[in-house]
């Protein structure tokens, strides 16, 4: 195969912000941006994308045994992030697609940031007072007296590359007593970045902030939903940086109605893009960021330097490093 067409879909970043990543690709052949609706059918997606060969891929759409049944040769589908959660993996296998993400470490610092930043603007009341200050309100600031983070129980689910460090961000920076709640890492394992191993439910009684990180799975969707809510402390925090279906967001409204929740800060929501009509955004006690954890110039970087070192092997007939889907008879190795 020697002729290479490249999509970039639904990706609102890469070649944006270094364009050099595109010069690299243009030298291999021709780049097109493509955006679609998240939830595009998979016969019309291999439809729009037809004659191209190599795609990098953002968190949406979804690549579906649907979409690899009606695509033409597809070599390479390189994700610009870490999760796969929406490609069909068994069908890119049957189809000879290989997949590849970008490595965790690129990602982690990054989004274990924001996890505890998106966090902190919600306890502090960061947004709703530089509102108040940019309508010449200054004077209300007694309205927007916060919580501390400091000393707090925080517990944190999913203890994996982005758990790990906001782990030891809690502990190390904040002082925090955390509890962590991952059935696939050991007690040294979490002990190890400042946590304490604990079940599920102990952390959701004893836990003043909860902090999600966990990879989106068949098992954990909607993980937190009503009964899980009915667990937690009355005024207990949430803060999403993860997947937004790992949270039922009918049970997270319930508890902001309710005031359960004293307040949500997340990146992500189970369908994207948002809207302005979005449930939580009905609450002032929501900090919304718009899936922009990664979003820092260090880290896009990385990830574009991946996802062309990626494109550039595969067309010299070689594995790309981190392939979750690694078997095609097209490649020399």
């Amino acid at each position: 195969m020697g002729n290479f067409k490249i999509a970039v879909v639904n990706s609102s970043s890469f070649g944006k912000v270094f364009p050099q990543h595109i010069q690299r690709l243009q030298a291999i052949g021709p780049v097109n941006y493509f955006s679609f609706d998240s939830e595009i059918g998979g016969k019309e997606l291999a439809k729009a994308l037809t004659g191209y060969n190599i795609i990098i891929a953002s968190v949406t759409p979804f690549f579906t045994k649907e979409f690899f049944e009606n695509k033409d040769e597809l070599l390479l589908i390189t994700r610009h992030g870490i999760g796969y959660n929406n490609i069909d993996l068994a069908a890119a296998k049957e189809h000879q697609t290989i997949v590849s993400i970008i490595p965790a470490l690129v990602e982690r610092d990054a989004v274990a940031e924001n996890n505890v930043t998106n966090l902190l603007a919600l306890l502090r009341c960061t947004v709703e007072s530089m509102t108040q200050v940019r309508a010449d309100q200054w004077e209300k600031r007694a309205d927007f007296v916060g919580r501390a983070l400091f000393n707090k129980t925080v517990g944190v689910i999913g203890v994996g590359n982005t758990g790990s460090c906001v782990v030891e961000i809690l502990r190390n920076g904040f002082r925090c007593d955390v509890l962590a709640y991952d059935p696939y890492k050991s007690a040294l394992h979490i002990q190890s970045f400042g946590g304490k191993k604990v079940e599920l439910d102990e952390l959701l009684a004893k836990s003043d902030i909860i902090c999600l990180c966990a990879n989106l799975t068949d098992e954990n969707y909607h993980m937190i939903s009503f009964a899980e809510v009915a667990k937690m402390k009355d005024k207990v925090y949430l803060s999403n940086s993860a997947r937004g279906a790992l949270l039922d967001e009918a049970a997270i409204v319930s508890g902001l109605k309710s005031g359960k929740i004293a307040g949500l800060a997340t990146d992500v929501l189970e369908e994207e893009p948002g809207s302005k009509d979005h449930p939580y955004l009905a609450f002032d006690n929501v900090v919304m960021t718009p899936h922009t954890s990664a979003y820092t110039l260090e880290c896009l970087e990385e990830m574009g330097n991946k996802c062309v070192t990626d494109i550039e092997r595969i067309t010299k007939g070689l594995l790309p490093d981190r392939a979750v889907q690694a078997q095609s008879k097209f490649l020399a190795v």
